[in-house]
């Protein structure tokens, strides 16, 4: 039988995971689970190039790459290079931020609700960015204050500043279907005043997104940016209006911090967080966008990802559960056919995948757990491989088994433990692969750890035609 070789990813709460998957459990081992993968019979469509990249506020980018062009954080760089195997990532740079930011204009007046200006130093760093990761862009552009003319300025600077051909779309916004829900400034005396009225609605929105598309002509768009479930479903209506977008760009978080009971499934906690709801349940929603998105020969991006929605929760959001949560998302949304995925980070974020300390001549990061998640999906679906049928996997969804077949033969088994309290042998066998693997543990001490999170690489023999992993 021809030699496959093969990778073993794990992820485990606790000392129980390995390069096959990630798990949680601490307990005694309690159950031998046997899966078979069948790399012969590969399904859906390829993972493509560029399918992982982040999503970043305009200020983040400086606050993590700083503020000499000539010497970009090399960690940060680094970080990114880990997310994208095919070397040329796509990185989001907007998000809110999108919408409090301009190139200042002369003789033009600041817009209330604008608190941050681009500015000549931003583009360098951006440039240099770009040119040590070879980054392709997606950028937004400030539609909350309701001018064609400061838009259109703001996208002449970043194009003429930017390397040439590194803007791959421009975005409208971000999220409009809260523009008559939230402040876009407060006045002297700290009343809030929102951008839109509060009935603010999609039809009106449309017809903002086509008096800005007007004064861009000739730009490749993406949009509509929405994280609204509602909005989402006029998404063939705003594509029929707005031929110059190129890109489906969509937003979602499966767990929302205000306006949402502490009994509902959305509030953030650990048991909703890995919860299938929050992962098969939140790419399954998808699905339709999807279709729709390559009726018309586009792709659909979901480029602002992360944990928990307004507001900030750590101990959520910087547990080891979102880790877990993470590595078996993006195996989740590439199963119904997104075509990439932007996660979204920026300096305070409860969500945060890094930070950075600049002092004595170098750069420190700190990790966050999710950050590895991230990692592990890069190593375990690289551009060009296939999801491949795996067999035996327990149905109560507290392991989950994803398998890959990549162009040159290569095997790579994602193993996520998500039980809380006992620990497993799993027997893996692959169809035709024969002698050691290479074998990835990414463990925690428990689900709740903020810390402590190791990820350490080994190499496991089959043992009666199986690779076992605890």
């Amino acid at each position: 039988m021809p030699l496959l070789p093969v990778v073993l990813i794990v992820a485990a709460l606790a000392l129980g995971a390995g390069l096959i998957g990630l798990g949680s459990a601490t307990g005694p081992v309690v159950s031998t689970t046997s899966v078979t993968v069948l790399p012969r019979e590969p399904r859906g469509r390829a993972i493509p190039a560029s399918f992982l990249g982040l999503s970043l506020e305009y200020p983040a980018l400086i606050a993590y790459a700083g503020t000499d062009p000539n010497a970009i954080n090399p960690a940060f760089v680094s970080l990114i290079r880990q997310l994208d195997p095919s070397g040329r990532p796509v990185l989001r740079i907007g998000g809110d931020s999108a919408d409090w930011t301009w190139w200042p204009v002369r003789g033009a007046t600041r817009p209330r609700g604008v608190g941050y200006a681009l500015s000549p130093r931003w583009l360098a760093v951006a440039s240099a960015l770009v040119r040590a990761v070879h980054a392709k862009l997606i950028l937004g552009l400030n539609l909350e204050a309701g001018s064609p003319a400061l838009a259109a300025a703001e996208a002449a600077a970043l194009s003429g500043g930017l390397p040439a051909g590194s803007v791959s779309a421009f975005q409208l916004g971000n999220e409009p279907e809260l523009y008559g829900l939230f402040a876009w400034y407060r006045t002297a005396g700290g009343r809030a005043v929102p951008g839109r009225p509060h009935d603010y609605g999609f039809a009106a929105y449309l017809r903002d997104a086509t008096t800005l598309t007007a004064a861009l002509p000739g730009l490749a768009l993406s949009g509509p940016s929405t994280g609204g479930l509602g909005w989402r479903a006029d998404l063939g209506r705003y594509l029929a209006a707005e031929p110059q977008v190129k890109l489906v760009t969509v937003h979602r978080y499966p767990l929302q911090l205000c306006y949402v009971s502490h009994k509902a499934s959305r509030y953030p906690t650990v048991p909703n967080l890995l919860a299938a709801r929050s992962s098969t349940g939140l790419a399954d929603t998808f699905r339709g966008e999807v279709a729709l998105a390559h009726a018309r020969g586009l792709r659909l991006r979901v480029d602002e990802l992360n944990t928990v929605s307004c507001g900030a929760d750590r101990e959520v959001s910087q547990s080891f559960a979102s880790a877990l949560w993470a590595l078996d998302t993006l195996f989740e949304l590439a199963r119904v056919g997104v075509d990439g995925v932007n996660v979204h980070t920026f300096p305070g974020a409860g969500y945060e995948l890094f930070a950075f300390a600049h002092g004595h001549g170098g750069w420190r990061e700190t990790i966050a757990p999710e950050f590895y998640g991230l990692r592990m999906f890069a190593d375990a679906a690289p551009p060009g491989s296939r999801l491949v049928p795996v067999a035996g996997v327990p149905r109560d969804g507290s392991l989950k088994v994803w398998a890959t077949a990549a162009a040159d033969g290569s095997v790579r088994v994602a193993l996520i433990d998500k039980s809380r309290s006992t620990a497993r042998i799993v027997a893996v066998r692959i169809d035709r692969a024969t002698g050691s693997a290479t074998l990835e543990r990414l463990t925690a001490p428990s689900v709740n750890a903020t810390r402590g999170v190791a990820l350490r690489r080994s190499v496991v023999t089959p043992s009666g035609g199986a690779y076992r992993v605890t």
